[in-house]
């Protein structure tokens, strides 16, 4: 059998995870099996999903039903924005862990911080995914969508650094002040909308430099933000994109390439989703 070709990345608690993901945003709960079941054929063991996406049961079911052990998939689920309260976020997080029917998450997020709700105290929800650290039930723990001041925040008023910070992060939006500020506190940048809804896809650079290469766009892109240091989730329902997805490890881009893609970076105007320090959206 072939050596997986997905690098892992070493987190800041010393644990690891491939740098190549499959995401299930946006995944209708009816094709969520099928798609994971599907991932996990082609070679994907990472798998990128939320409480909000309400789809946590069928990529539990998928990995059971998989063929591989619970300990060759890495799972990561995230904190809805409706229980940042204490005793709410470790309610969810216990429905998190029967919903996937595991007793350990690889990485468990903060989805949002929220910074305009719940008095703006994202710390103490931090603290409680202390607690799920200390006790086991999650192997690492991070945060999405945090901007520098809020990673800050965290590092003046609790003792563990997150292990990633999950991101909007595409040619269009580099966020570089926040993938900086992780490099330099070993906070690993997930980038998510890693194509920024395809917007990215029709532009003259990435499409001559696919040409050029013998790739597809989405390749392109996918390889740009492996050559970063990211890791990245790309999602897909289609069997042939999911394994064109994967195909990444055998090419790389040149530094002038890595470069021109860079500087597509639109700054804000590039951003894509919500904006982090307004963003108050409460699932009902």
């Amino acid at each position: 059998m072939a050596t997986n070709p997905i690098p892992d990345i070493t987190l800041n608690d010393g644990n690891t995870i491939p740098q190549l993901g499959f995401g299930v945003f946006q995944i209708a709960p009816r094709d969520t099996v099928a798609a994971v079941r599907e991932a996990l054929g082609v070679g994907y063991r990472h798998i990128d999903t939320a409480q909000m996406y309400g789809n946590e049961a069928e990529v539990g079911q998928a990995i059971r039903t998989s063929g591989l052990e619970r300990e060759e998939v890495f799972v990561t689920s995230k904190l809805s924005n409706a229980f940042h309260r204490p005793e709410d976020a470790r309610g969810a997080f216990q429905s998190t862990l029967d919903e996937l029917k595991v007793n350990y998450i690889d990485l468990f997020l903060i989805h949002w911080p929220l910074p305009t709700r719940y008095d703006g105290d994202f710390v103490s929800t931090w603290k409680v995914l202390e607690e799920f650290k200390a006790d086991g039930r999650a192997r690492s723990i991070g945060v999405s969508n945090f901007q520098v001041p809020h990673l800050e925040r965290l590092a003046a008023e609790t003792s563990t650094v997150p292990a990633v910070n999950q991101v909007e992060a595409h040619p269009y939006l580099g966020n570089e002040q926040v993938r900086a500020y992780g490099r330099a506190h070993g906070i690993v940048t997930e980038a998510w909308s890693p194509i920024a809804q395809g917007k990215v896809l029709p532009d003259p650079v990435i499409t001559e430099i696919a040409e050029r290469s013998g790739r597809t766009p989405a390749q392109v892109v996918l390889r740009w933000h492996i050559q970063r240091g990211d890791i990245v989730f790309p999602k897909s329902v289609t069997p042939a994109r999911i394994a064109e997805n994967f195909q990444l490890f055998d090419f790389s881009l040149d530094e002038t390439d890595m470069d021109r893609i860079t500087a597509l970076d639109q700054g804000e105007s590039g951003r894509q989703g919500a904006h982090p320090d307004t963003f108050d959206y409460l699932p009902a």
